[in-house]
């Protein structure tokens, strides 16, 4: 072996004699050719001394780890000769000592991934026996399957598998499976990643199954067998409860449940795929309240069609079908019902009077199992008992529907409820004849009970009302019999022990103390509690309480179900201590207990109010989301149609602007268009008109100056008049009447002087009428100028007027483009009416202004005329009104001819 590591050491470039080395270490490690080579004839333990010189030739081979890292750089070679006989190599030694081999594997860098490039391999007999030392290689290592997994094997797996043919495949398939099973069994973090990585779905092609069915070769029931468990290690109950949950999921999602739903319902399948398959739709479903929906509803494809479930029942209780094919539906069944109040509401509603079908044309599930109940097979009765347990499992409201359930026993005898029916078989025990265990029905109808009458006190007082029940079980209790009827006294010790602990003392000849007393006498509380511990010592419970799948061998070892063993353990010291406990601790428990009724209830009706007030907050709170909702539509509406009321009063400042400018402006505009299109006849008419409008101011101006003279004189008046009156007022010595008239002289002399400064403003705003006269210049643009300006200007006017004229009568031709230059001409004219109507209406203004300015002088006359007859009155001298009024004469002519000249 020394020799044959140095060739691999040192000949590294002659792949040949590498290939021969390899290939005769691999024949001395190995023991294939010796199994091959031994007859059947041959003693039994050459196989184990091959064994033990393989594996000692392999404790050589590693115990310098450097070989087996030498092992891998060959392995790396594409070099078939060396590639090949060196996978084989490391397979053998990873068989002979696995555990030593993987921790080399495993600290050697990039160990793991070069044995990962295998499967990329294009020749298949290098990525076949790739696949197998894989499977080698991962076995009881979580730290290799994570490496490998994560090293996107399962991409990798699955695509050989569909290269394949699924499960129409060869041994290549299977060997994948294997693999496959290897990294994701007892391996949570590897089972997450697969379901993340999207693989369940590709599971999905794997169960087409066809419809000629008939053609199932060995290596394709291989196939679905491991492709049926590598599902259940996904869902197995084992796992964490969320991961299964969300592979449970996953797997409805894509349509693997319904797929495998339609091969359980499939005609042609083969029994143990069929049997595999029902344990596989029980992990699916089991616990998931979706699938189990779903599996309510799939139908078998009968005529009439029948549901699934009832189907798979009638199976069960038909002692013909396989034994494994029926403890498959069992656990089916028990799947069903897990944490299934729903589905367990509906099992037992199909037992209940009202829901019976009267005519008898279809077959319930309530139905199959009160026959196969009270059938004369043990195992029919104990499967049926135990099914029927699991639909009362944790449901209080079942159990007291239960007590409805009446079956008729014979014609002309009256009806008697399931639970009498149940005591009655209970108690005839051997007496009739039954195929099968002897001790299989009394210990599955004795399982039921237990399960009934725990936590339900209305069912323990219907099961004491019956005389004969409770001298039965302690009847049973106190005999000494064989090593199979302990079982029954130890089960039935627990049903005695369950009408204790949950008696209500409703019975008065049962209530907890007498029957505490009757164990005493009949009984013997040591001896009670020793028939209790039965159960739990018996070797049939500790092998159903480990997983909740019935696995068992064969039907006479069929006795526990794995969700009664949990109850088991959950009341066995509970009764225990029960009876040892005296009447005064037991009034004290049922004290505490009445009070944490009370509590309940107060908790409960708290809960109930708390729970209103919850629904009336969020009412109240939907209707404040509502109306904040409609506030803030309201809010965006108001915003808008502000929004748009200032839009509006923008667009109306912006015409006013517009317009304003457009007066001020038109001249400029005035000056292209006139340029362009005028002739010099209509320069010479608006010359005319501009003469006219200066004219008419001058006219304007004159009567605006003689009514500041006819204002100046009324001034001087009203002077004069002040002057007078206050020498009178001096010299006639009355001092109040002075005082008063001092004050309403000072009014007129302030109302004067408002007056003089409306004058002043009418003057300044005379003023801007002219300036605005010279800006607005009736749209004449540059002939306007060069008449107002300088002769200067005017030459410029002509000399442009000379160039329009040359290039009209250059485009004179033309007719549509001097059509246009006439159509500009008349649109100027037109706003140079419109400007001119506007001075108009200003001027008319102003005369409007100074009629208002006269009035108010009337009535300054007015109150003058008061005051001089006031100062009659009190006999001061005053002018003569004639003067006055020939004054005011005179202000009349003068108005009449300023209205003439207007």
């Amino acid at each position: 072996m020394e020799h044959l590591v140095h060739v691999l050491q040192t000949d590294r470039s002659d792949s040949e004699i590498i290939g021969y080395a390899l290939d005769t270490l691999y024949n001395v490690i190995s023991n294939d050719l010796e199994e091959e080579e031994q007859d059947d004839s041959e003693e039994e333990n050459s196989p184990k001394q091959g064994d033990d010189l393989g594996s000692q030739f392999t404790e050589i081979f590693i115990k310098q780890p450097e070989n087996v890292t030498l092992l891998l750089t060959l392995v790396e070679e594409f070099d078939f000769h060396v590639r090949w006989p060196g996978v084989k190599l490391l397979t053998s030694l990873l068989k002979q000592q696995g555990p030593q081999v993987q921790q080399i594997i495993l600290v050697s860098p990039m160990g793991v991934s070069r044995l990962m490039d295998l499967l990329a391999d294009s020749r298949e007999v290098i990525r076949n026996d790739g696949v197998l030392l894989l499977q080698q290689l991962t076995k009881s290592n979580a730290a290799i399957q994570k490496i490998v997994a994560f090293e996107n094997a399962f991409e990798r797996l699955l695509d050989i598998v569909t290269e394949e043919g699924n499960s129409d495949g060869g041994i290549v398939v299977e060997d994948c499976l294997l693999l496959l099973q290897n990294l994701l069994k007892n391996n949570n973090s590897n089972q997450n990643f697969f379901k993340e990585g999207s693989y369940i779905q590709r599971m999905k092609p794997w169960f087409e199954v066809g419809d000629d069915n008939c053609g199932w070769s060995a290596q394709k029931v291989t196939n679905l067998h491991l492709m049926l468990q590598l599902v259940r290690v996904l869902v197995s109950p084992t796992n964490p409860p969320g991961a299964t949950t969300s592979c449970q999921k996953a797997m409805f999602h894509c349509g693997l449940l319904q797929q495998l739903c339609t091969i359980l319902m499939a005609t042609g399948v083969p029994a143990d795929i069929l049997t595999e398959t029902i344990n596989t739709v029980s992990e699916v479903i089991r616990g998931c309240q979706m699938n189990q929906d779903y599996f309510a509803s799939v139908n078998a494809p009968s005529n009439p069609p029948r549901p699934a479930i009832v189907v798979l029942l009638m199976s069960m209780v038909n002692e013909r079908q396989p034994f494994v094919l029926r403890c498959a539906v069992l656990y089916c069944f028990q799947c069903f019902l897990y944490k299934n109040h729903k589905g367990q509401g509906e099992i037992v509603s199909t037992l209940l009077p009202s829901t019976i079908d009267a005519t008898g044309s279809s077959v319930s599930a309530g139905q199959l199992l009160c026959g196969g109940l009270f059938s004369t097979d043990s195992l029919s009765n104990w499967c049926a008992a135990v099914a029927l347990a699991h639909a009362l499992q944790e449901n209080a409201a079942l159990k007291e529907q239960l007590l409805r359930v009446q079956l008729a026993t014979s014609i002309g005898n009256p009806p008697v409820s399931l639970l009498q029916q149940c005591t009655n078989i209970l108690s005839q025990g051997d007496k009739i004849d039954r195929r099968g265990s002897k001790v299989q029905t009394r210990v599955g109808l004795l399982m039921l009970l237990c399960t009934w009458l725990s936590n339900c006190s209305i069912a323990v007082t219907h099961f004491l009302h019956n005389p004969a029940n409770v001298p039965f079980l302690t009847g049973q209790i106190a005999e000494n019999l064989g090593e199979e009827e302990q079982l029954v006294q130890g089960l039935c010790a627990l049903l005695l022990g369950i009408s204790i602990y949950y008696n209500d003392n409703s019975l008065e000849n049962y209530r907890k103390e007498k029957l505490k007393q009757l164990i005493e006498k009949r009984i013997g509380r040591e001896n009670f509690v020793e028939k209790l511990g039965f159960i739990s010592k018996h070797e049939l419970y500790s092998r159903a309480a480990q997983k909740p799948q019935p696995g068992f061998s064969s039907p006479e070892q069929m006795m526990f179900d794995h969700e009664f063993t949990k109850l088991v353990k959950e009341l066995e010291g509970v009764i225990s201590k029960a009876i040892y406990k005296s009447s005064e601790e037991d009034k004290k428990e049922e004290e505490v207990k009445k009070t944490l009724e009370q509590h309940d209830n107060i908790v409960t009706h708290y809960k109930k109010v708390i729970r209103e007030q919850d629904q009336e907050l969020e009412e109240l709170k939907q209707q404040v989301s509502t109306l904040k909702s409609q506030n803030e539509q309201l809010q965006v509406t108001v915003t808008q149609q502000v929004s748009q009321i200032q839009q509006h009063k923008d667009q109306y400042n912006l015409l006013k602007v517009q317009l304003g400018k457009d007066t001020q402006h038109h001249s400029s505009h005035g000056d292209t268009v006139q340029v362009n299109g005028i002739q010099l006849e209509e320069v010479s008419k608006l010359r005319e008109e501009l003469e006219d409008w200066r004219n008419r101011h001058e006219q304007l101006q004159g009567q605006l100056k003689e009514k500041d003279a006819v204002i100046e004189n009324l001034k001087s008046l009203q002077l004069e008049t002040g002057t007078e009156q206050s020498s009178q007022l001096s010299s006639s010595g009355g001092m109040e009447h002075s005082a008063e008239l001092q004050k309403e002289l000072e009014m007129l002399r302030t109302q004067i002087q408002l007056q003089a400064a409306e004058i002043s403003k009418l003057q300044t705003e005379n003023q801007k009428l002219q300036a605005m006269r010279t800006a607005v210049d009736p749209s004449l643009g540059a002939s306007s100028a060069v008449a107002s300006r300088s002769s200067e200007k005017e030459g410029r006017l002509l000399q442009e007027l000379g160039e329009l004229q040359s290039e009209v009568k250059a485009l004179s031709e033309e007719k549509a483009s001097l059509q246009q230059q006439l159509d500009s001409s008349s649109s100027t004219v037109a706003i140079l009416q419109d400007e001119k109507s506007k001075l108009q209406q200003e001027v008319a203004e102003a005369k409007k202004e100074q009629d208002d300015l006269l009035v108010l002088l009337a009535d300054q006359d007015q109150k003058l005329s008061a005051l001089r007859s006031k100062l009659k009155d009190l006999g001061m001298p005053v002018e003569d009104e004639d003067d006055i009024e020939s004054g005011d004469q005179a202000d009349e002519d003068e108005d009449g001819d300023e209205e003439e000249q207007d």
